[in-house]
């Protein structure tokens, strides 16, 4: 009986040093993140005008603060917990971003993006399975159609410094928005597509492949819509009864935009479909109180995005540059470039933007969240080409975060030159 005590003893001692070393990890890497996101937010107007953006600077804090180079964050994530923050993440800057946008504008010059993701975004994953099959010769073709379809989701987050910028010219800043907030969840369906024809037979990846369209884009659609009408209503109600207070009026926009995406995501449609439709909705009911009820839940979405990038560059970035090959590299460049840019400006002839413009649109595509989730969503399947996907997204994205980053604001910059010229010569 004694040497049974005495290991109960030490087994409850090892779980007394487990649970004691794991709380000092939690609270240590709360410190550091606390710390850093109090920095940043001291000087993020200043950051906001220069070239660096937000995300190159989260993404190399979480590199040289991680493991691999000063071992100041102990981060260690698997990749359903990366899921869920990045989901979020993408949830709630979608839906404020939709609440923001103007929809007069963007109902007058809807051509732009409706020309984007009915004409460019299919050629976009044509050409990059195409490229990609060059680059990747051994891939089974519906896995290099599945790595197409990830980076062909652009990125509201990441293309925020853009869509958010008054140099901007107002159409397409709000083509970009509508475009980015859109194809994210159009992706969905035609990713599961090419995962059950990855994974099943022909026949039954094509069945399944129709039901999950309809399922993807209807429900995410109902969801947004009912959520958020039946929401406003009770916050308008409610305002004008005098029953909200100066505090929790911040928080209605935070939990509409999680729950039309949970509950989208609950009965199996896109819960990327569910927040943009339920932010451009909320927008229109909220009217000129838009602003005032969205405020503060962007300084969270912005929290909870930083936290994101940190996490992706202390735990991705490192350990998958360490193994990056050339084949790897030059398609990651194609992906920014020839395949996102080429198709944009075929879907945009005849129009009457400028071929700077259309280039413009075309460019700032970023690729970032979206294709992150989308990428723990096809490597839970057995695919054997996983190692690829994981390298080339990871490269793809993190180029796109440097490239982008420097760009918008020099770009943009340059349109609003162009801009205050044309105006002086009509007058």
């Amino acid at each position: 009986m004694g040497g049974f005590n005495k290991l109960e003893s030490w087994v409850s001692q090892s779980s007394l040093l487990f649970r004691a070393t794991w709380w000092f990890a939690m609270y240590y890497n709360l410190a550091v993140l606390a710390i850093f996101a109090f920095l940043f937010s001291a000087v993020a107007g200043r950051i906001e005008r220069s070239v660096i953006s937000g995300p190159m600077i989260f993404i190399a804090f979480g590199l040289i603060s991680g493991p691999l180079v000063l071992r100041v964050l102990d981060i260690n994530v698997d990749a359903v917990q990366l899921r869920v923050v990045a989901d979020l993440a993408l949830a709630l800057v979608l839906f404020i971003d939709a609440a923001n946008a103007d929809l007069s504008l963007l109902k007058k010059f809807s051509h732009i993006p409706g020309r984007m993701l009915l004409i460019g975004l299919p050629m976009t994953i044509a050409l990059g399975a195409i490229i990609g099959w060059m680059f990747f010769p051994q891939m089974p073709f519906f896995e290099l159609c599945i790595l197409s379809t990830m980076l062909a989701a652009t990125d509201a987050a990441l293309g925020k410094g853009v869509v958010s910028n008054k140099s901007v010219p107002a159409r397409l800043r709000e083509g970009l928005n509508a475009e980015s907030g859109l194809n994210d969840g159009l992706c969905v369906p035609v990713l599961f597509l090419f995962i059950a024809l990855a994974v099943n037979s022909q026949t039954e990846g094509t069945s399944l492949a129709l039901t999950l369209f309809i399922k993807e884009i209807g429900i995410g659609a109902v969801v947004g819509l009912g959520l958020t009408g039946v929401g406003a209503a009770i916050v308008k109600y409610c305002y004008f009864k005098g029953w909200f207070t100066s505090i929790w009026l911040q928080i209605p926009v935070i939990a509409l935009a999680f729950s039309s995406f949970a509950v989208a995501q609950t009965l199996h449609g896109s819960g990327y479909i569910a927040a943009f439709v339920g932010g451009l909705l909320f927008g229109k009911l909220a009217k000129k109180d838009t602003h005032e009820l969205v405020l503060a839940s962007e300084g969270f979405a912005e929290l909870i995005v930083m936290l994101t990038w940190v996490i992706f560059g202390a735990a991705v970035v490192g350990q998958v540059w360490l193994g990056i090959s050339l084949d790897v590299l030059f398609y990651s460049l194609l992906s920014l470039t020839v395949i996102r840019i080429i198709p944009i400006v075929i879907s945009l002839h005849g129009t009457d933007e400028s071929l700077e413009h259309k280039l413009f649109l075309g460019w700032f595509g970023p690729r970032g969240l979206a294709s992150i989730v989308f990428l723990l969503i096809a490597i839970d399947n057995p695919l054997t080409s996983e190692s690829i996907l994981v390298d080339v997204v990871v490269c793809t994205v993190t180029l796109c975060v440097v490239t982008h980053g420097i760009s918008a604001n020099i770009w943009a910059n340059r349109l609003a030159r162009q801009s205050q010229q044309a105006c002086k010569k009509n007058l």
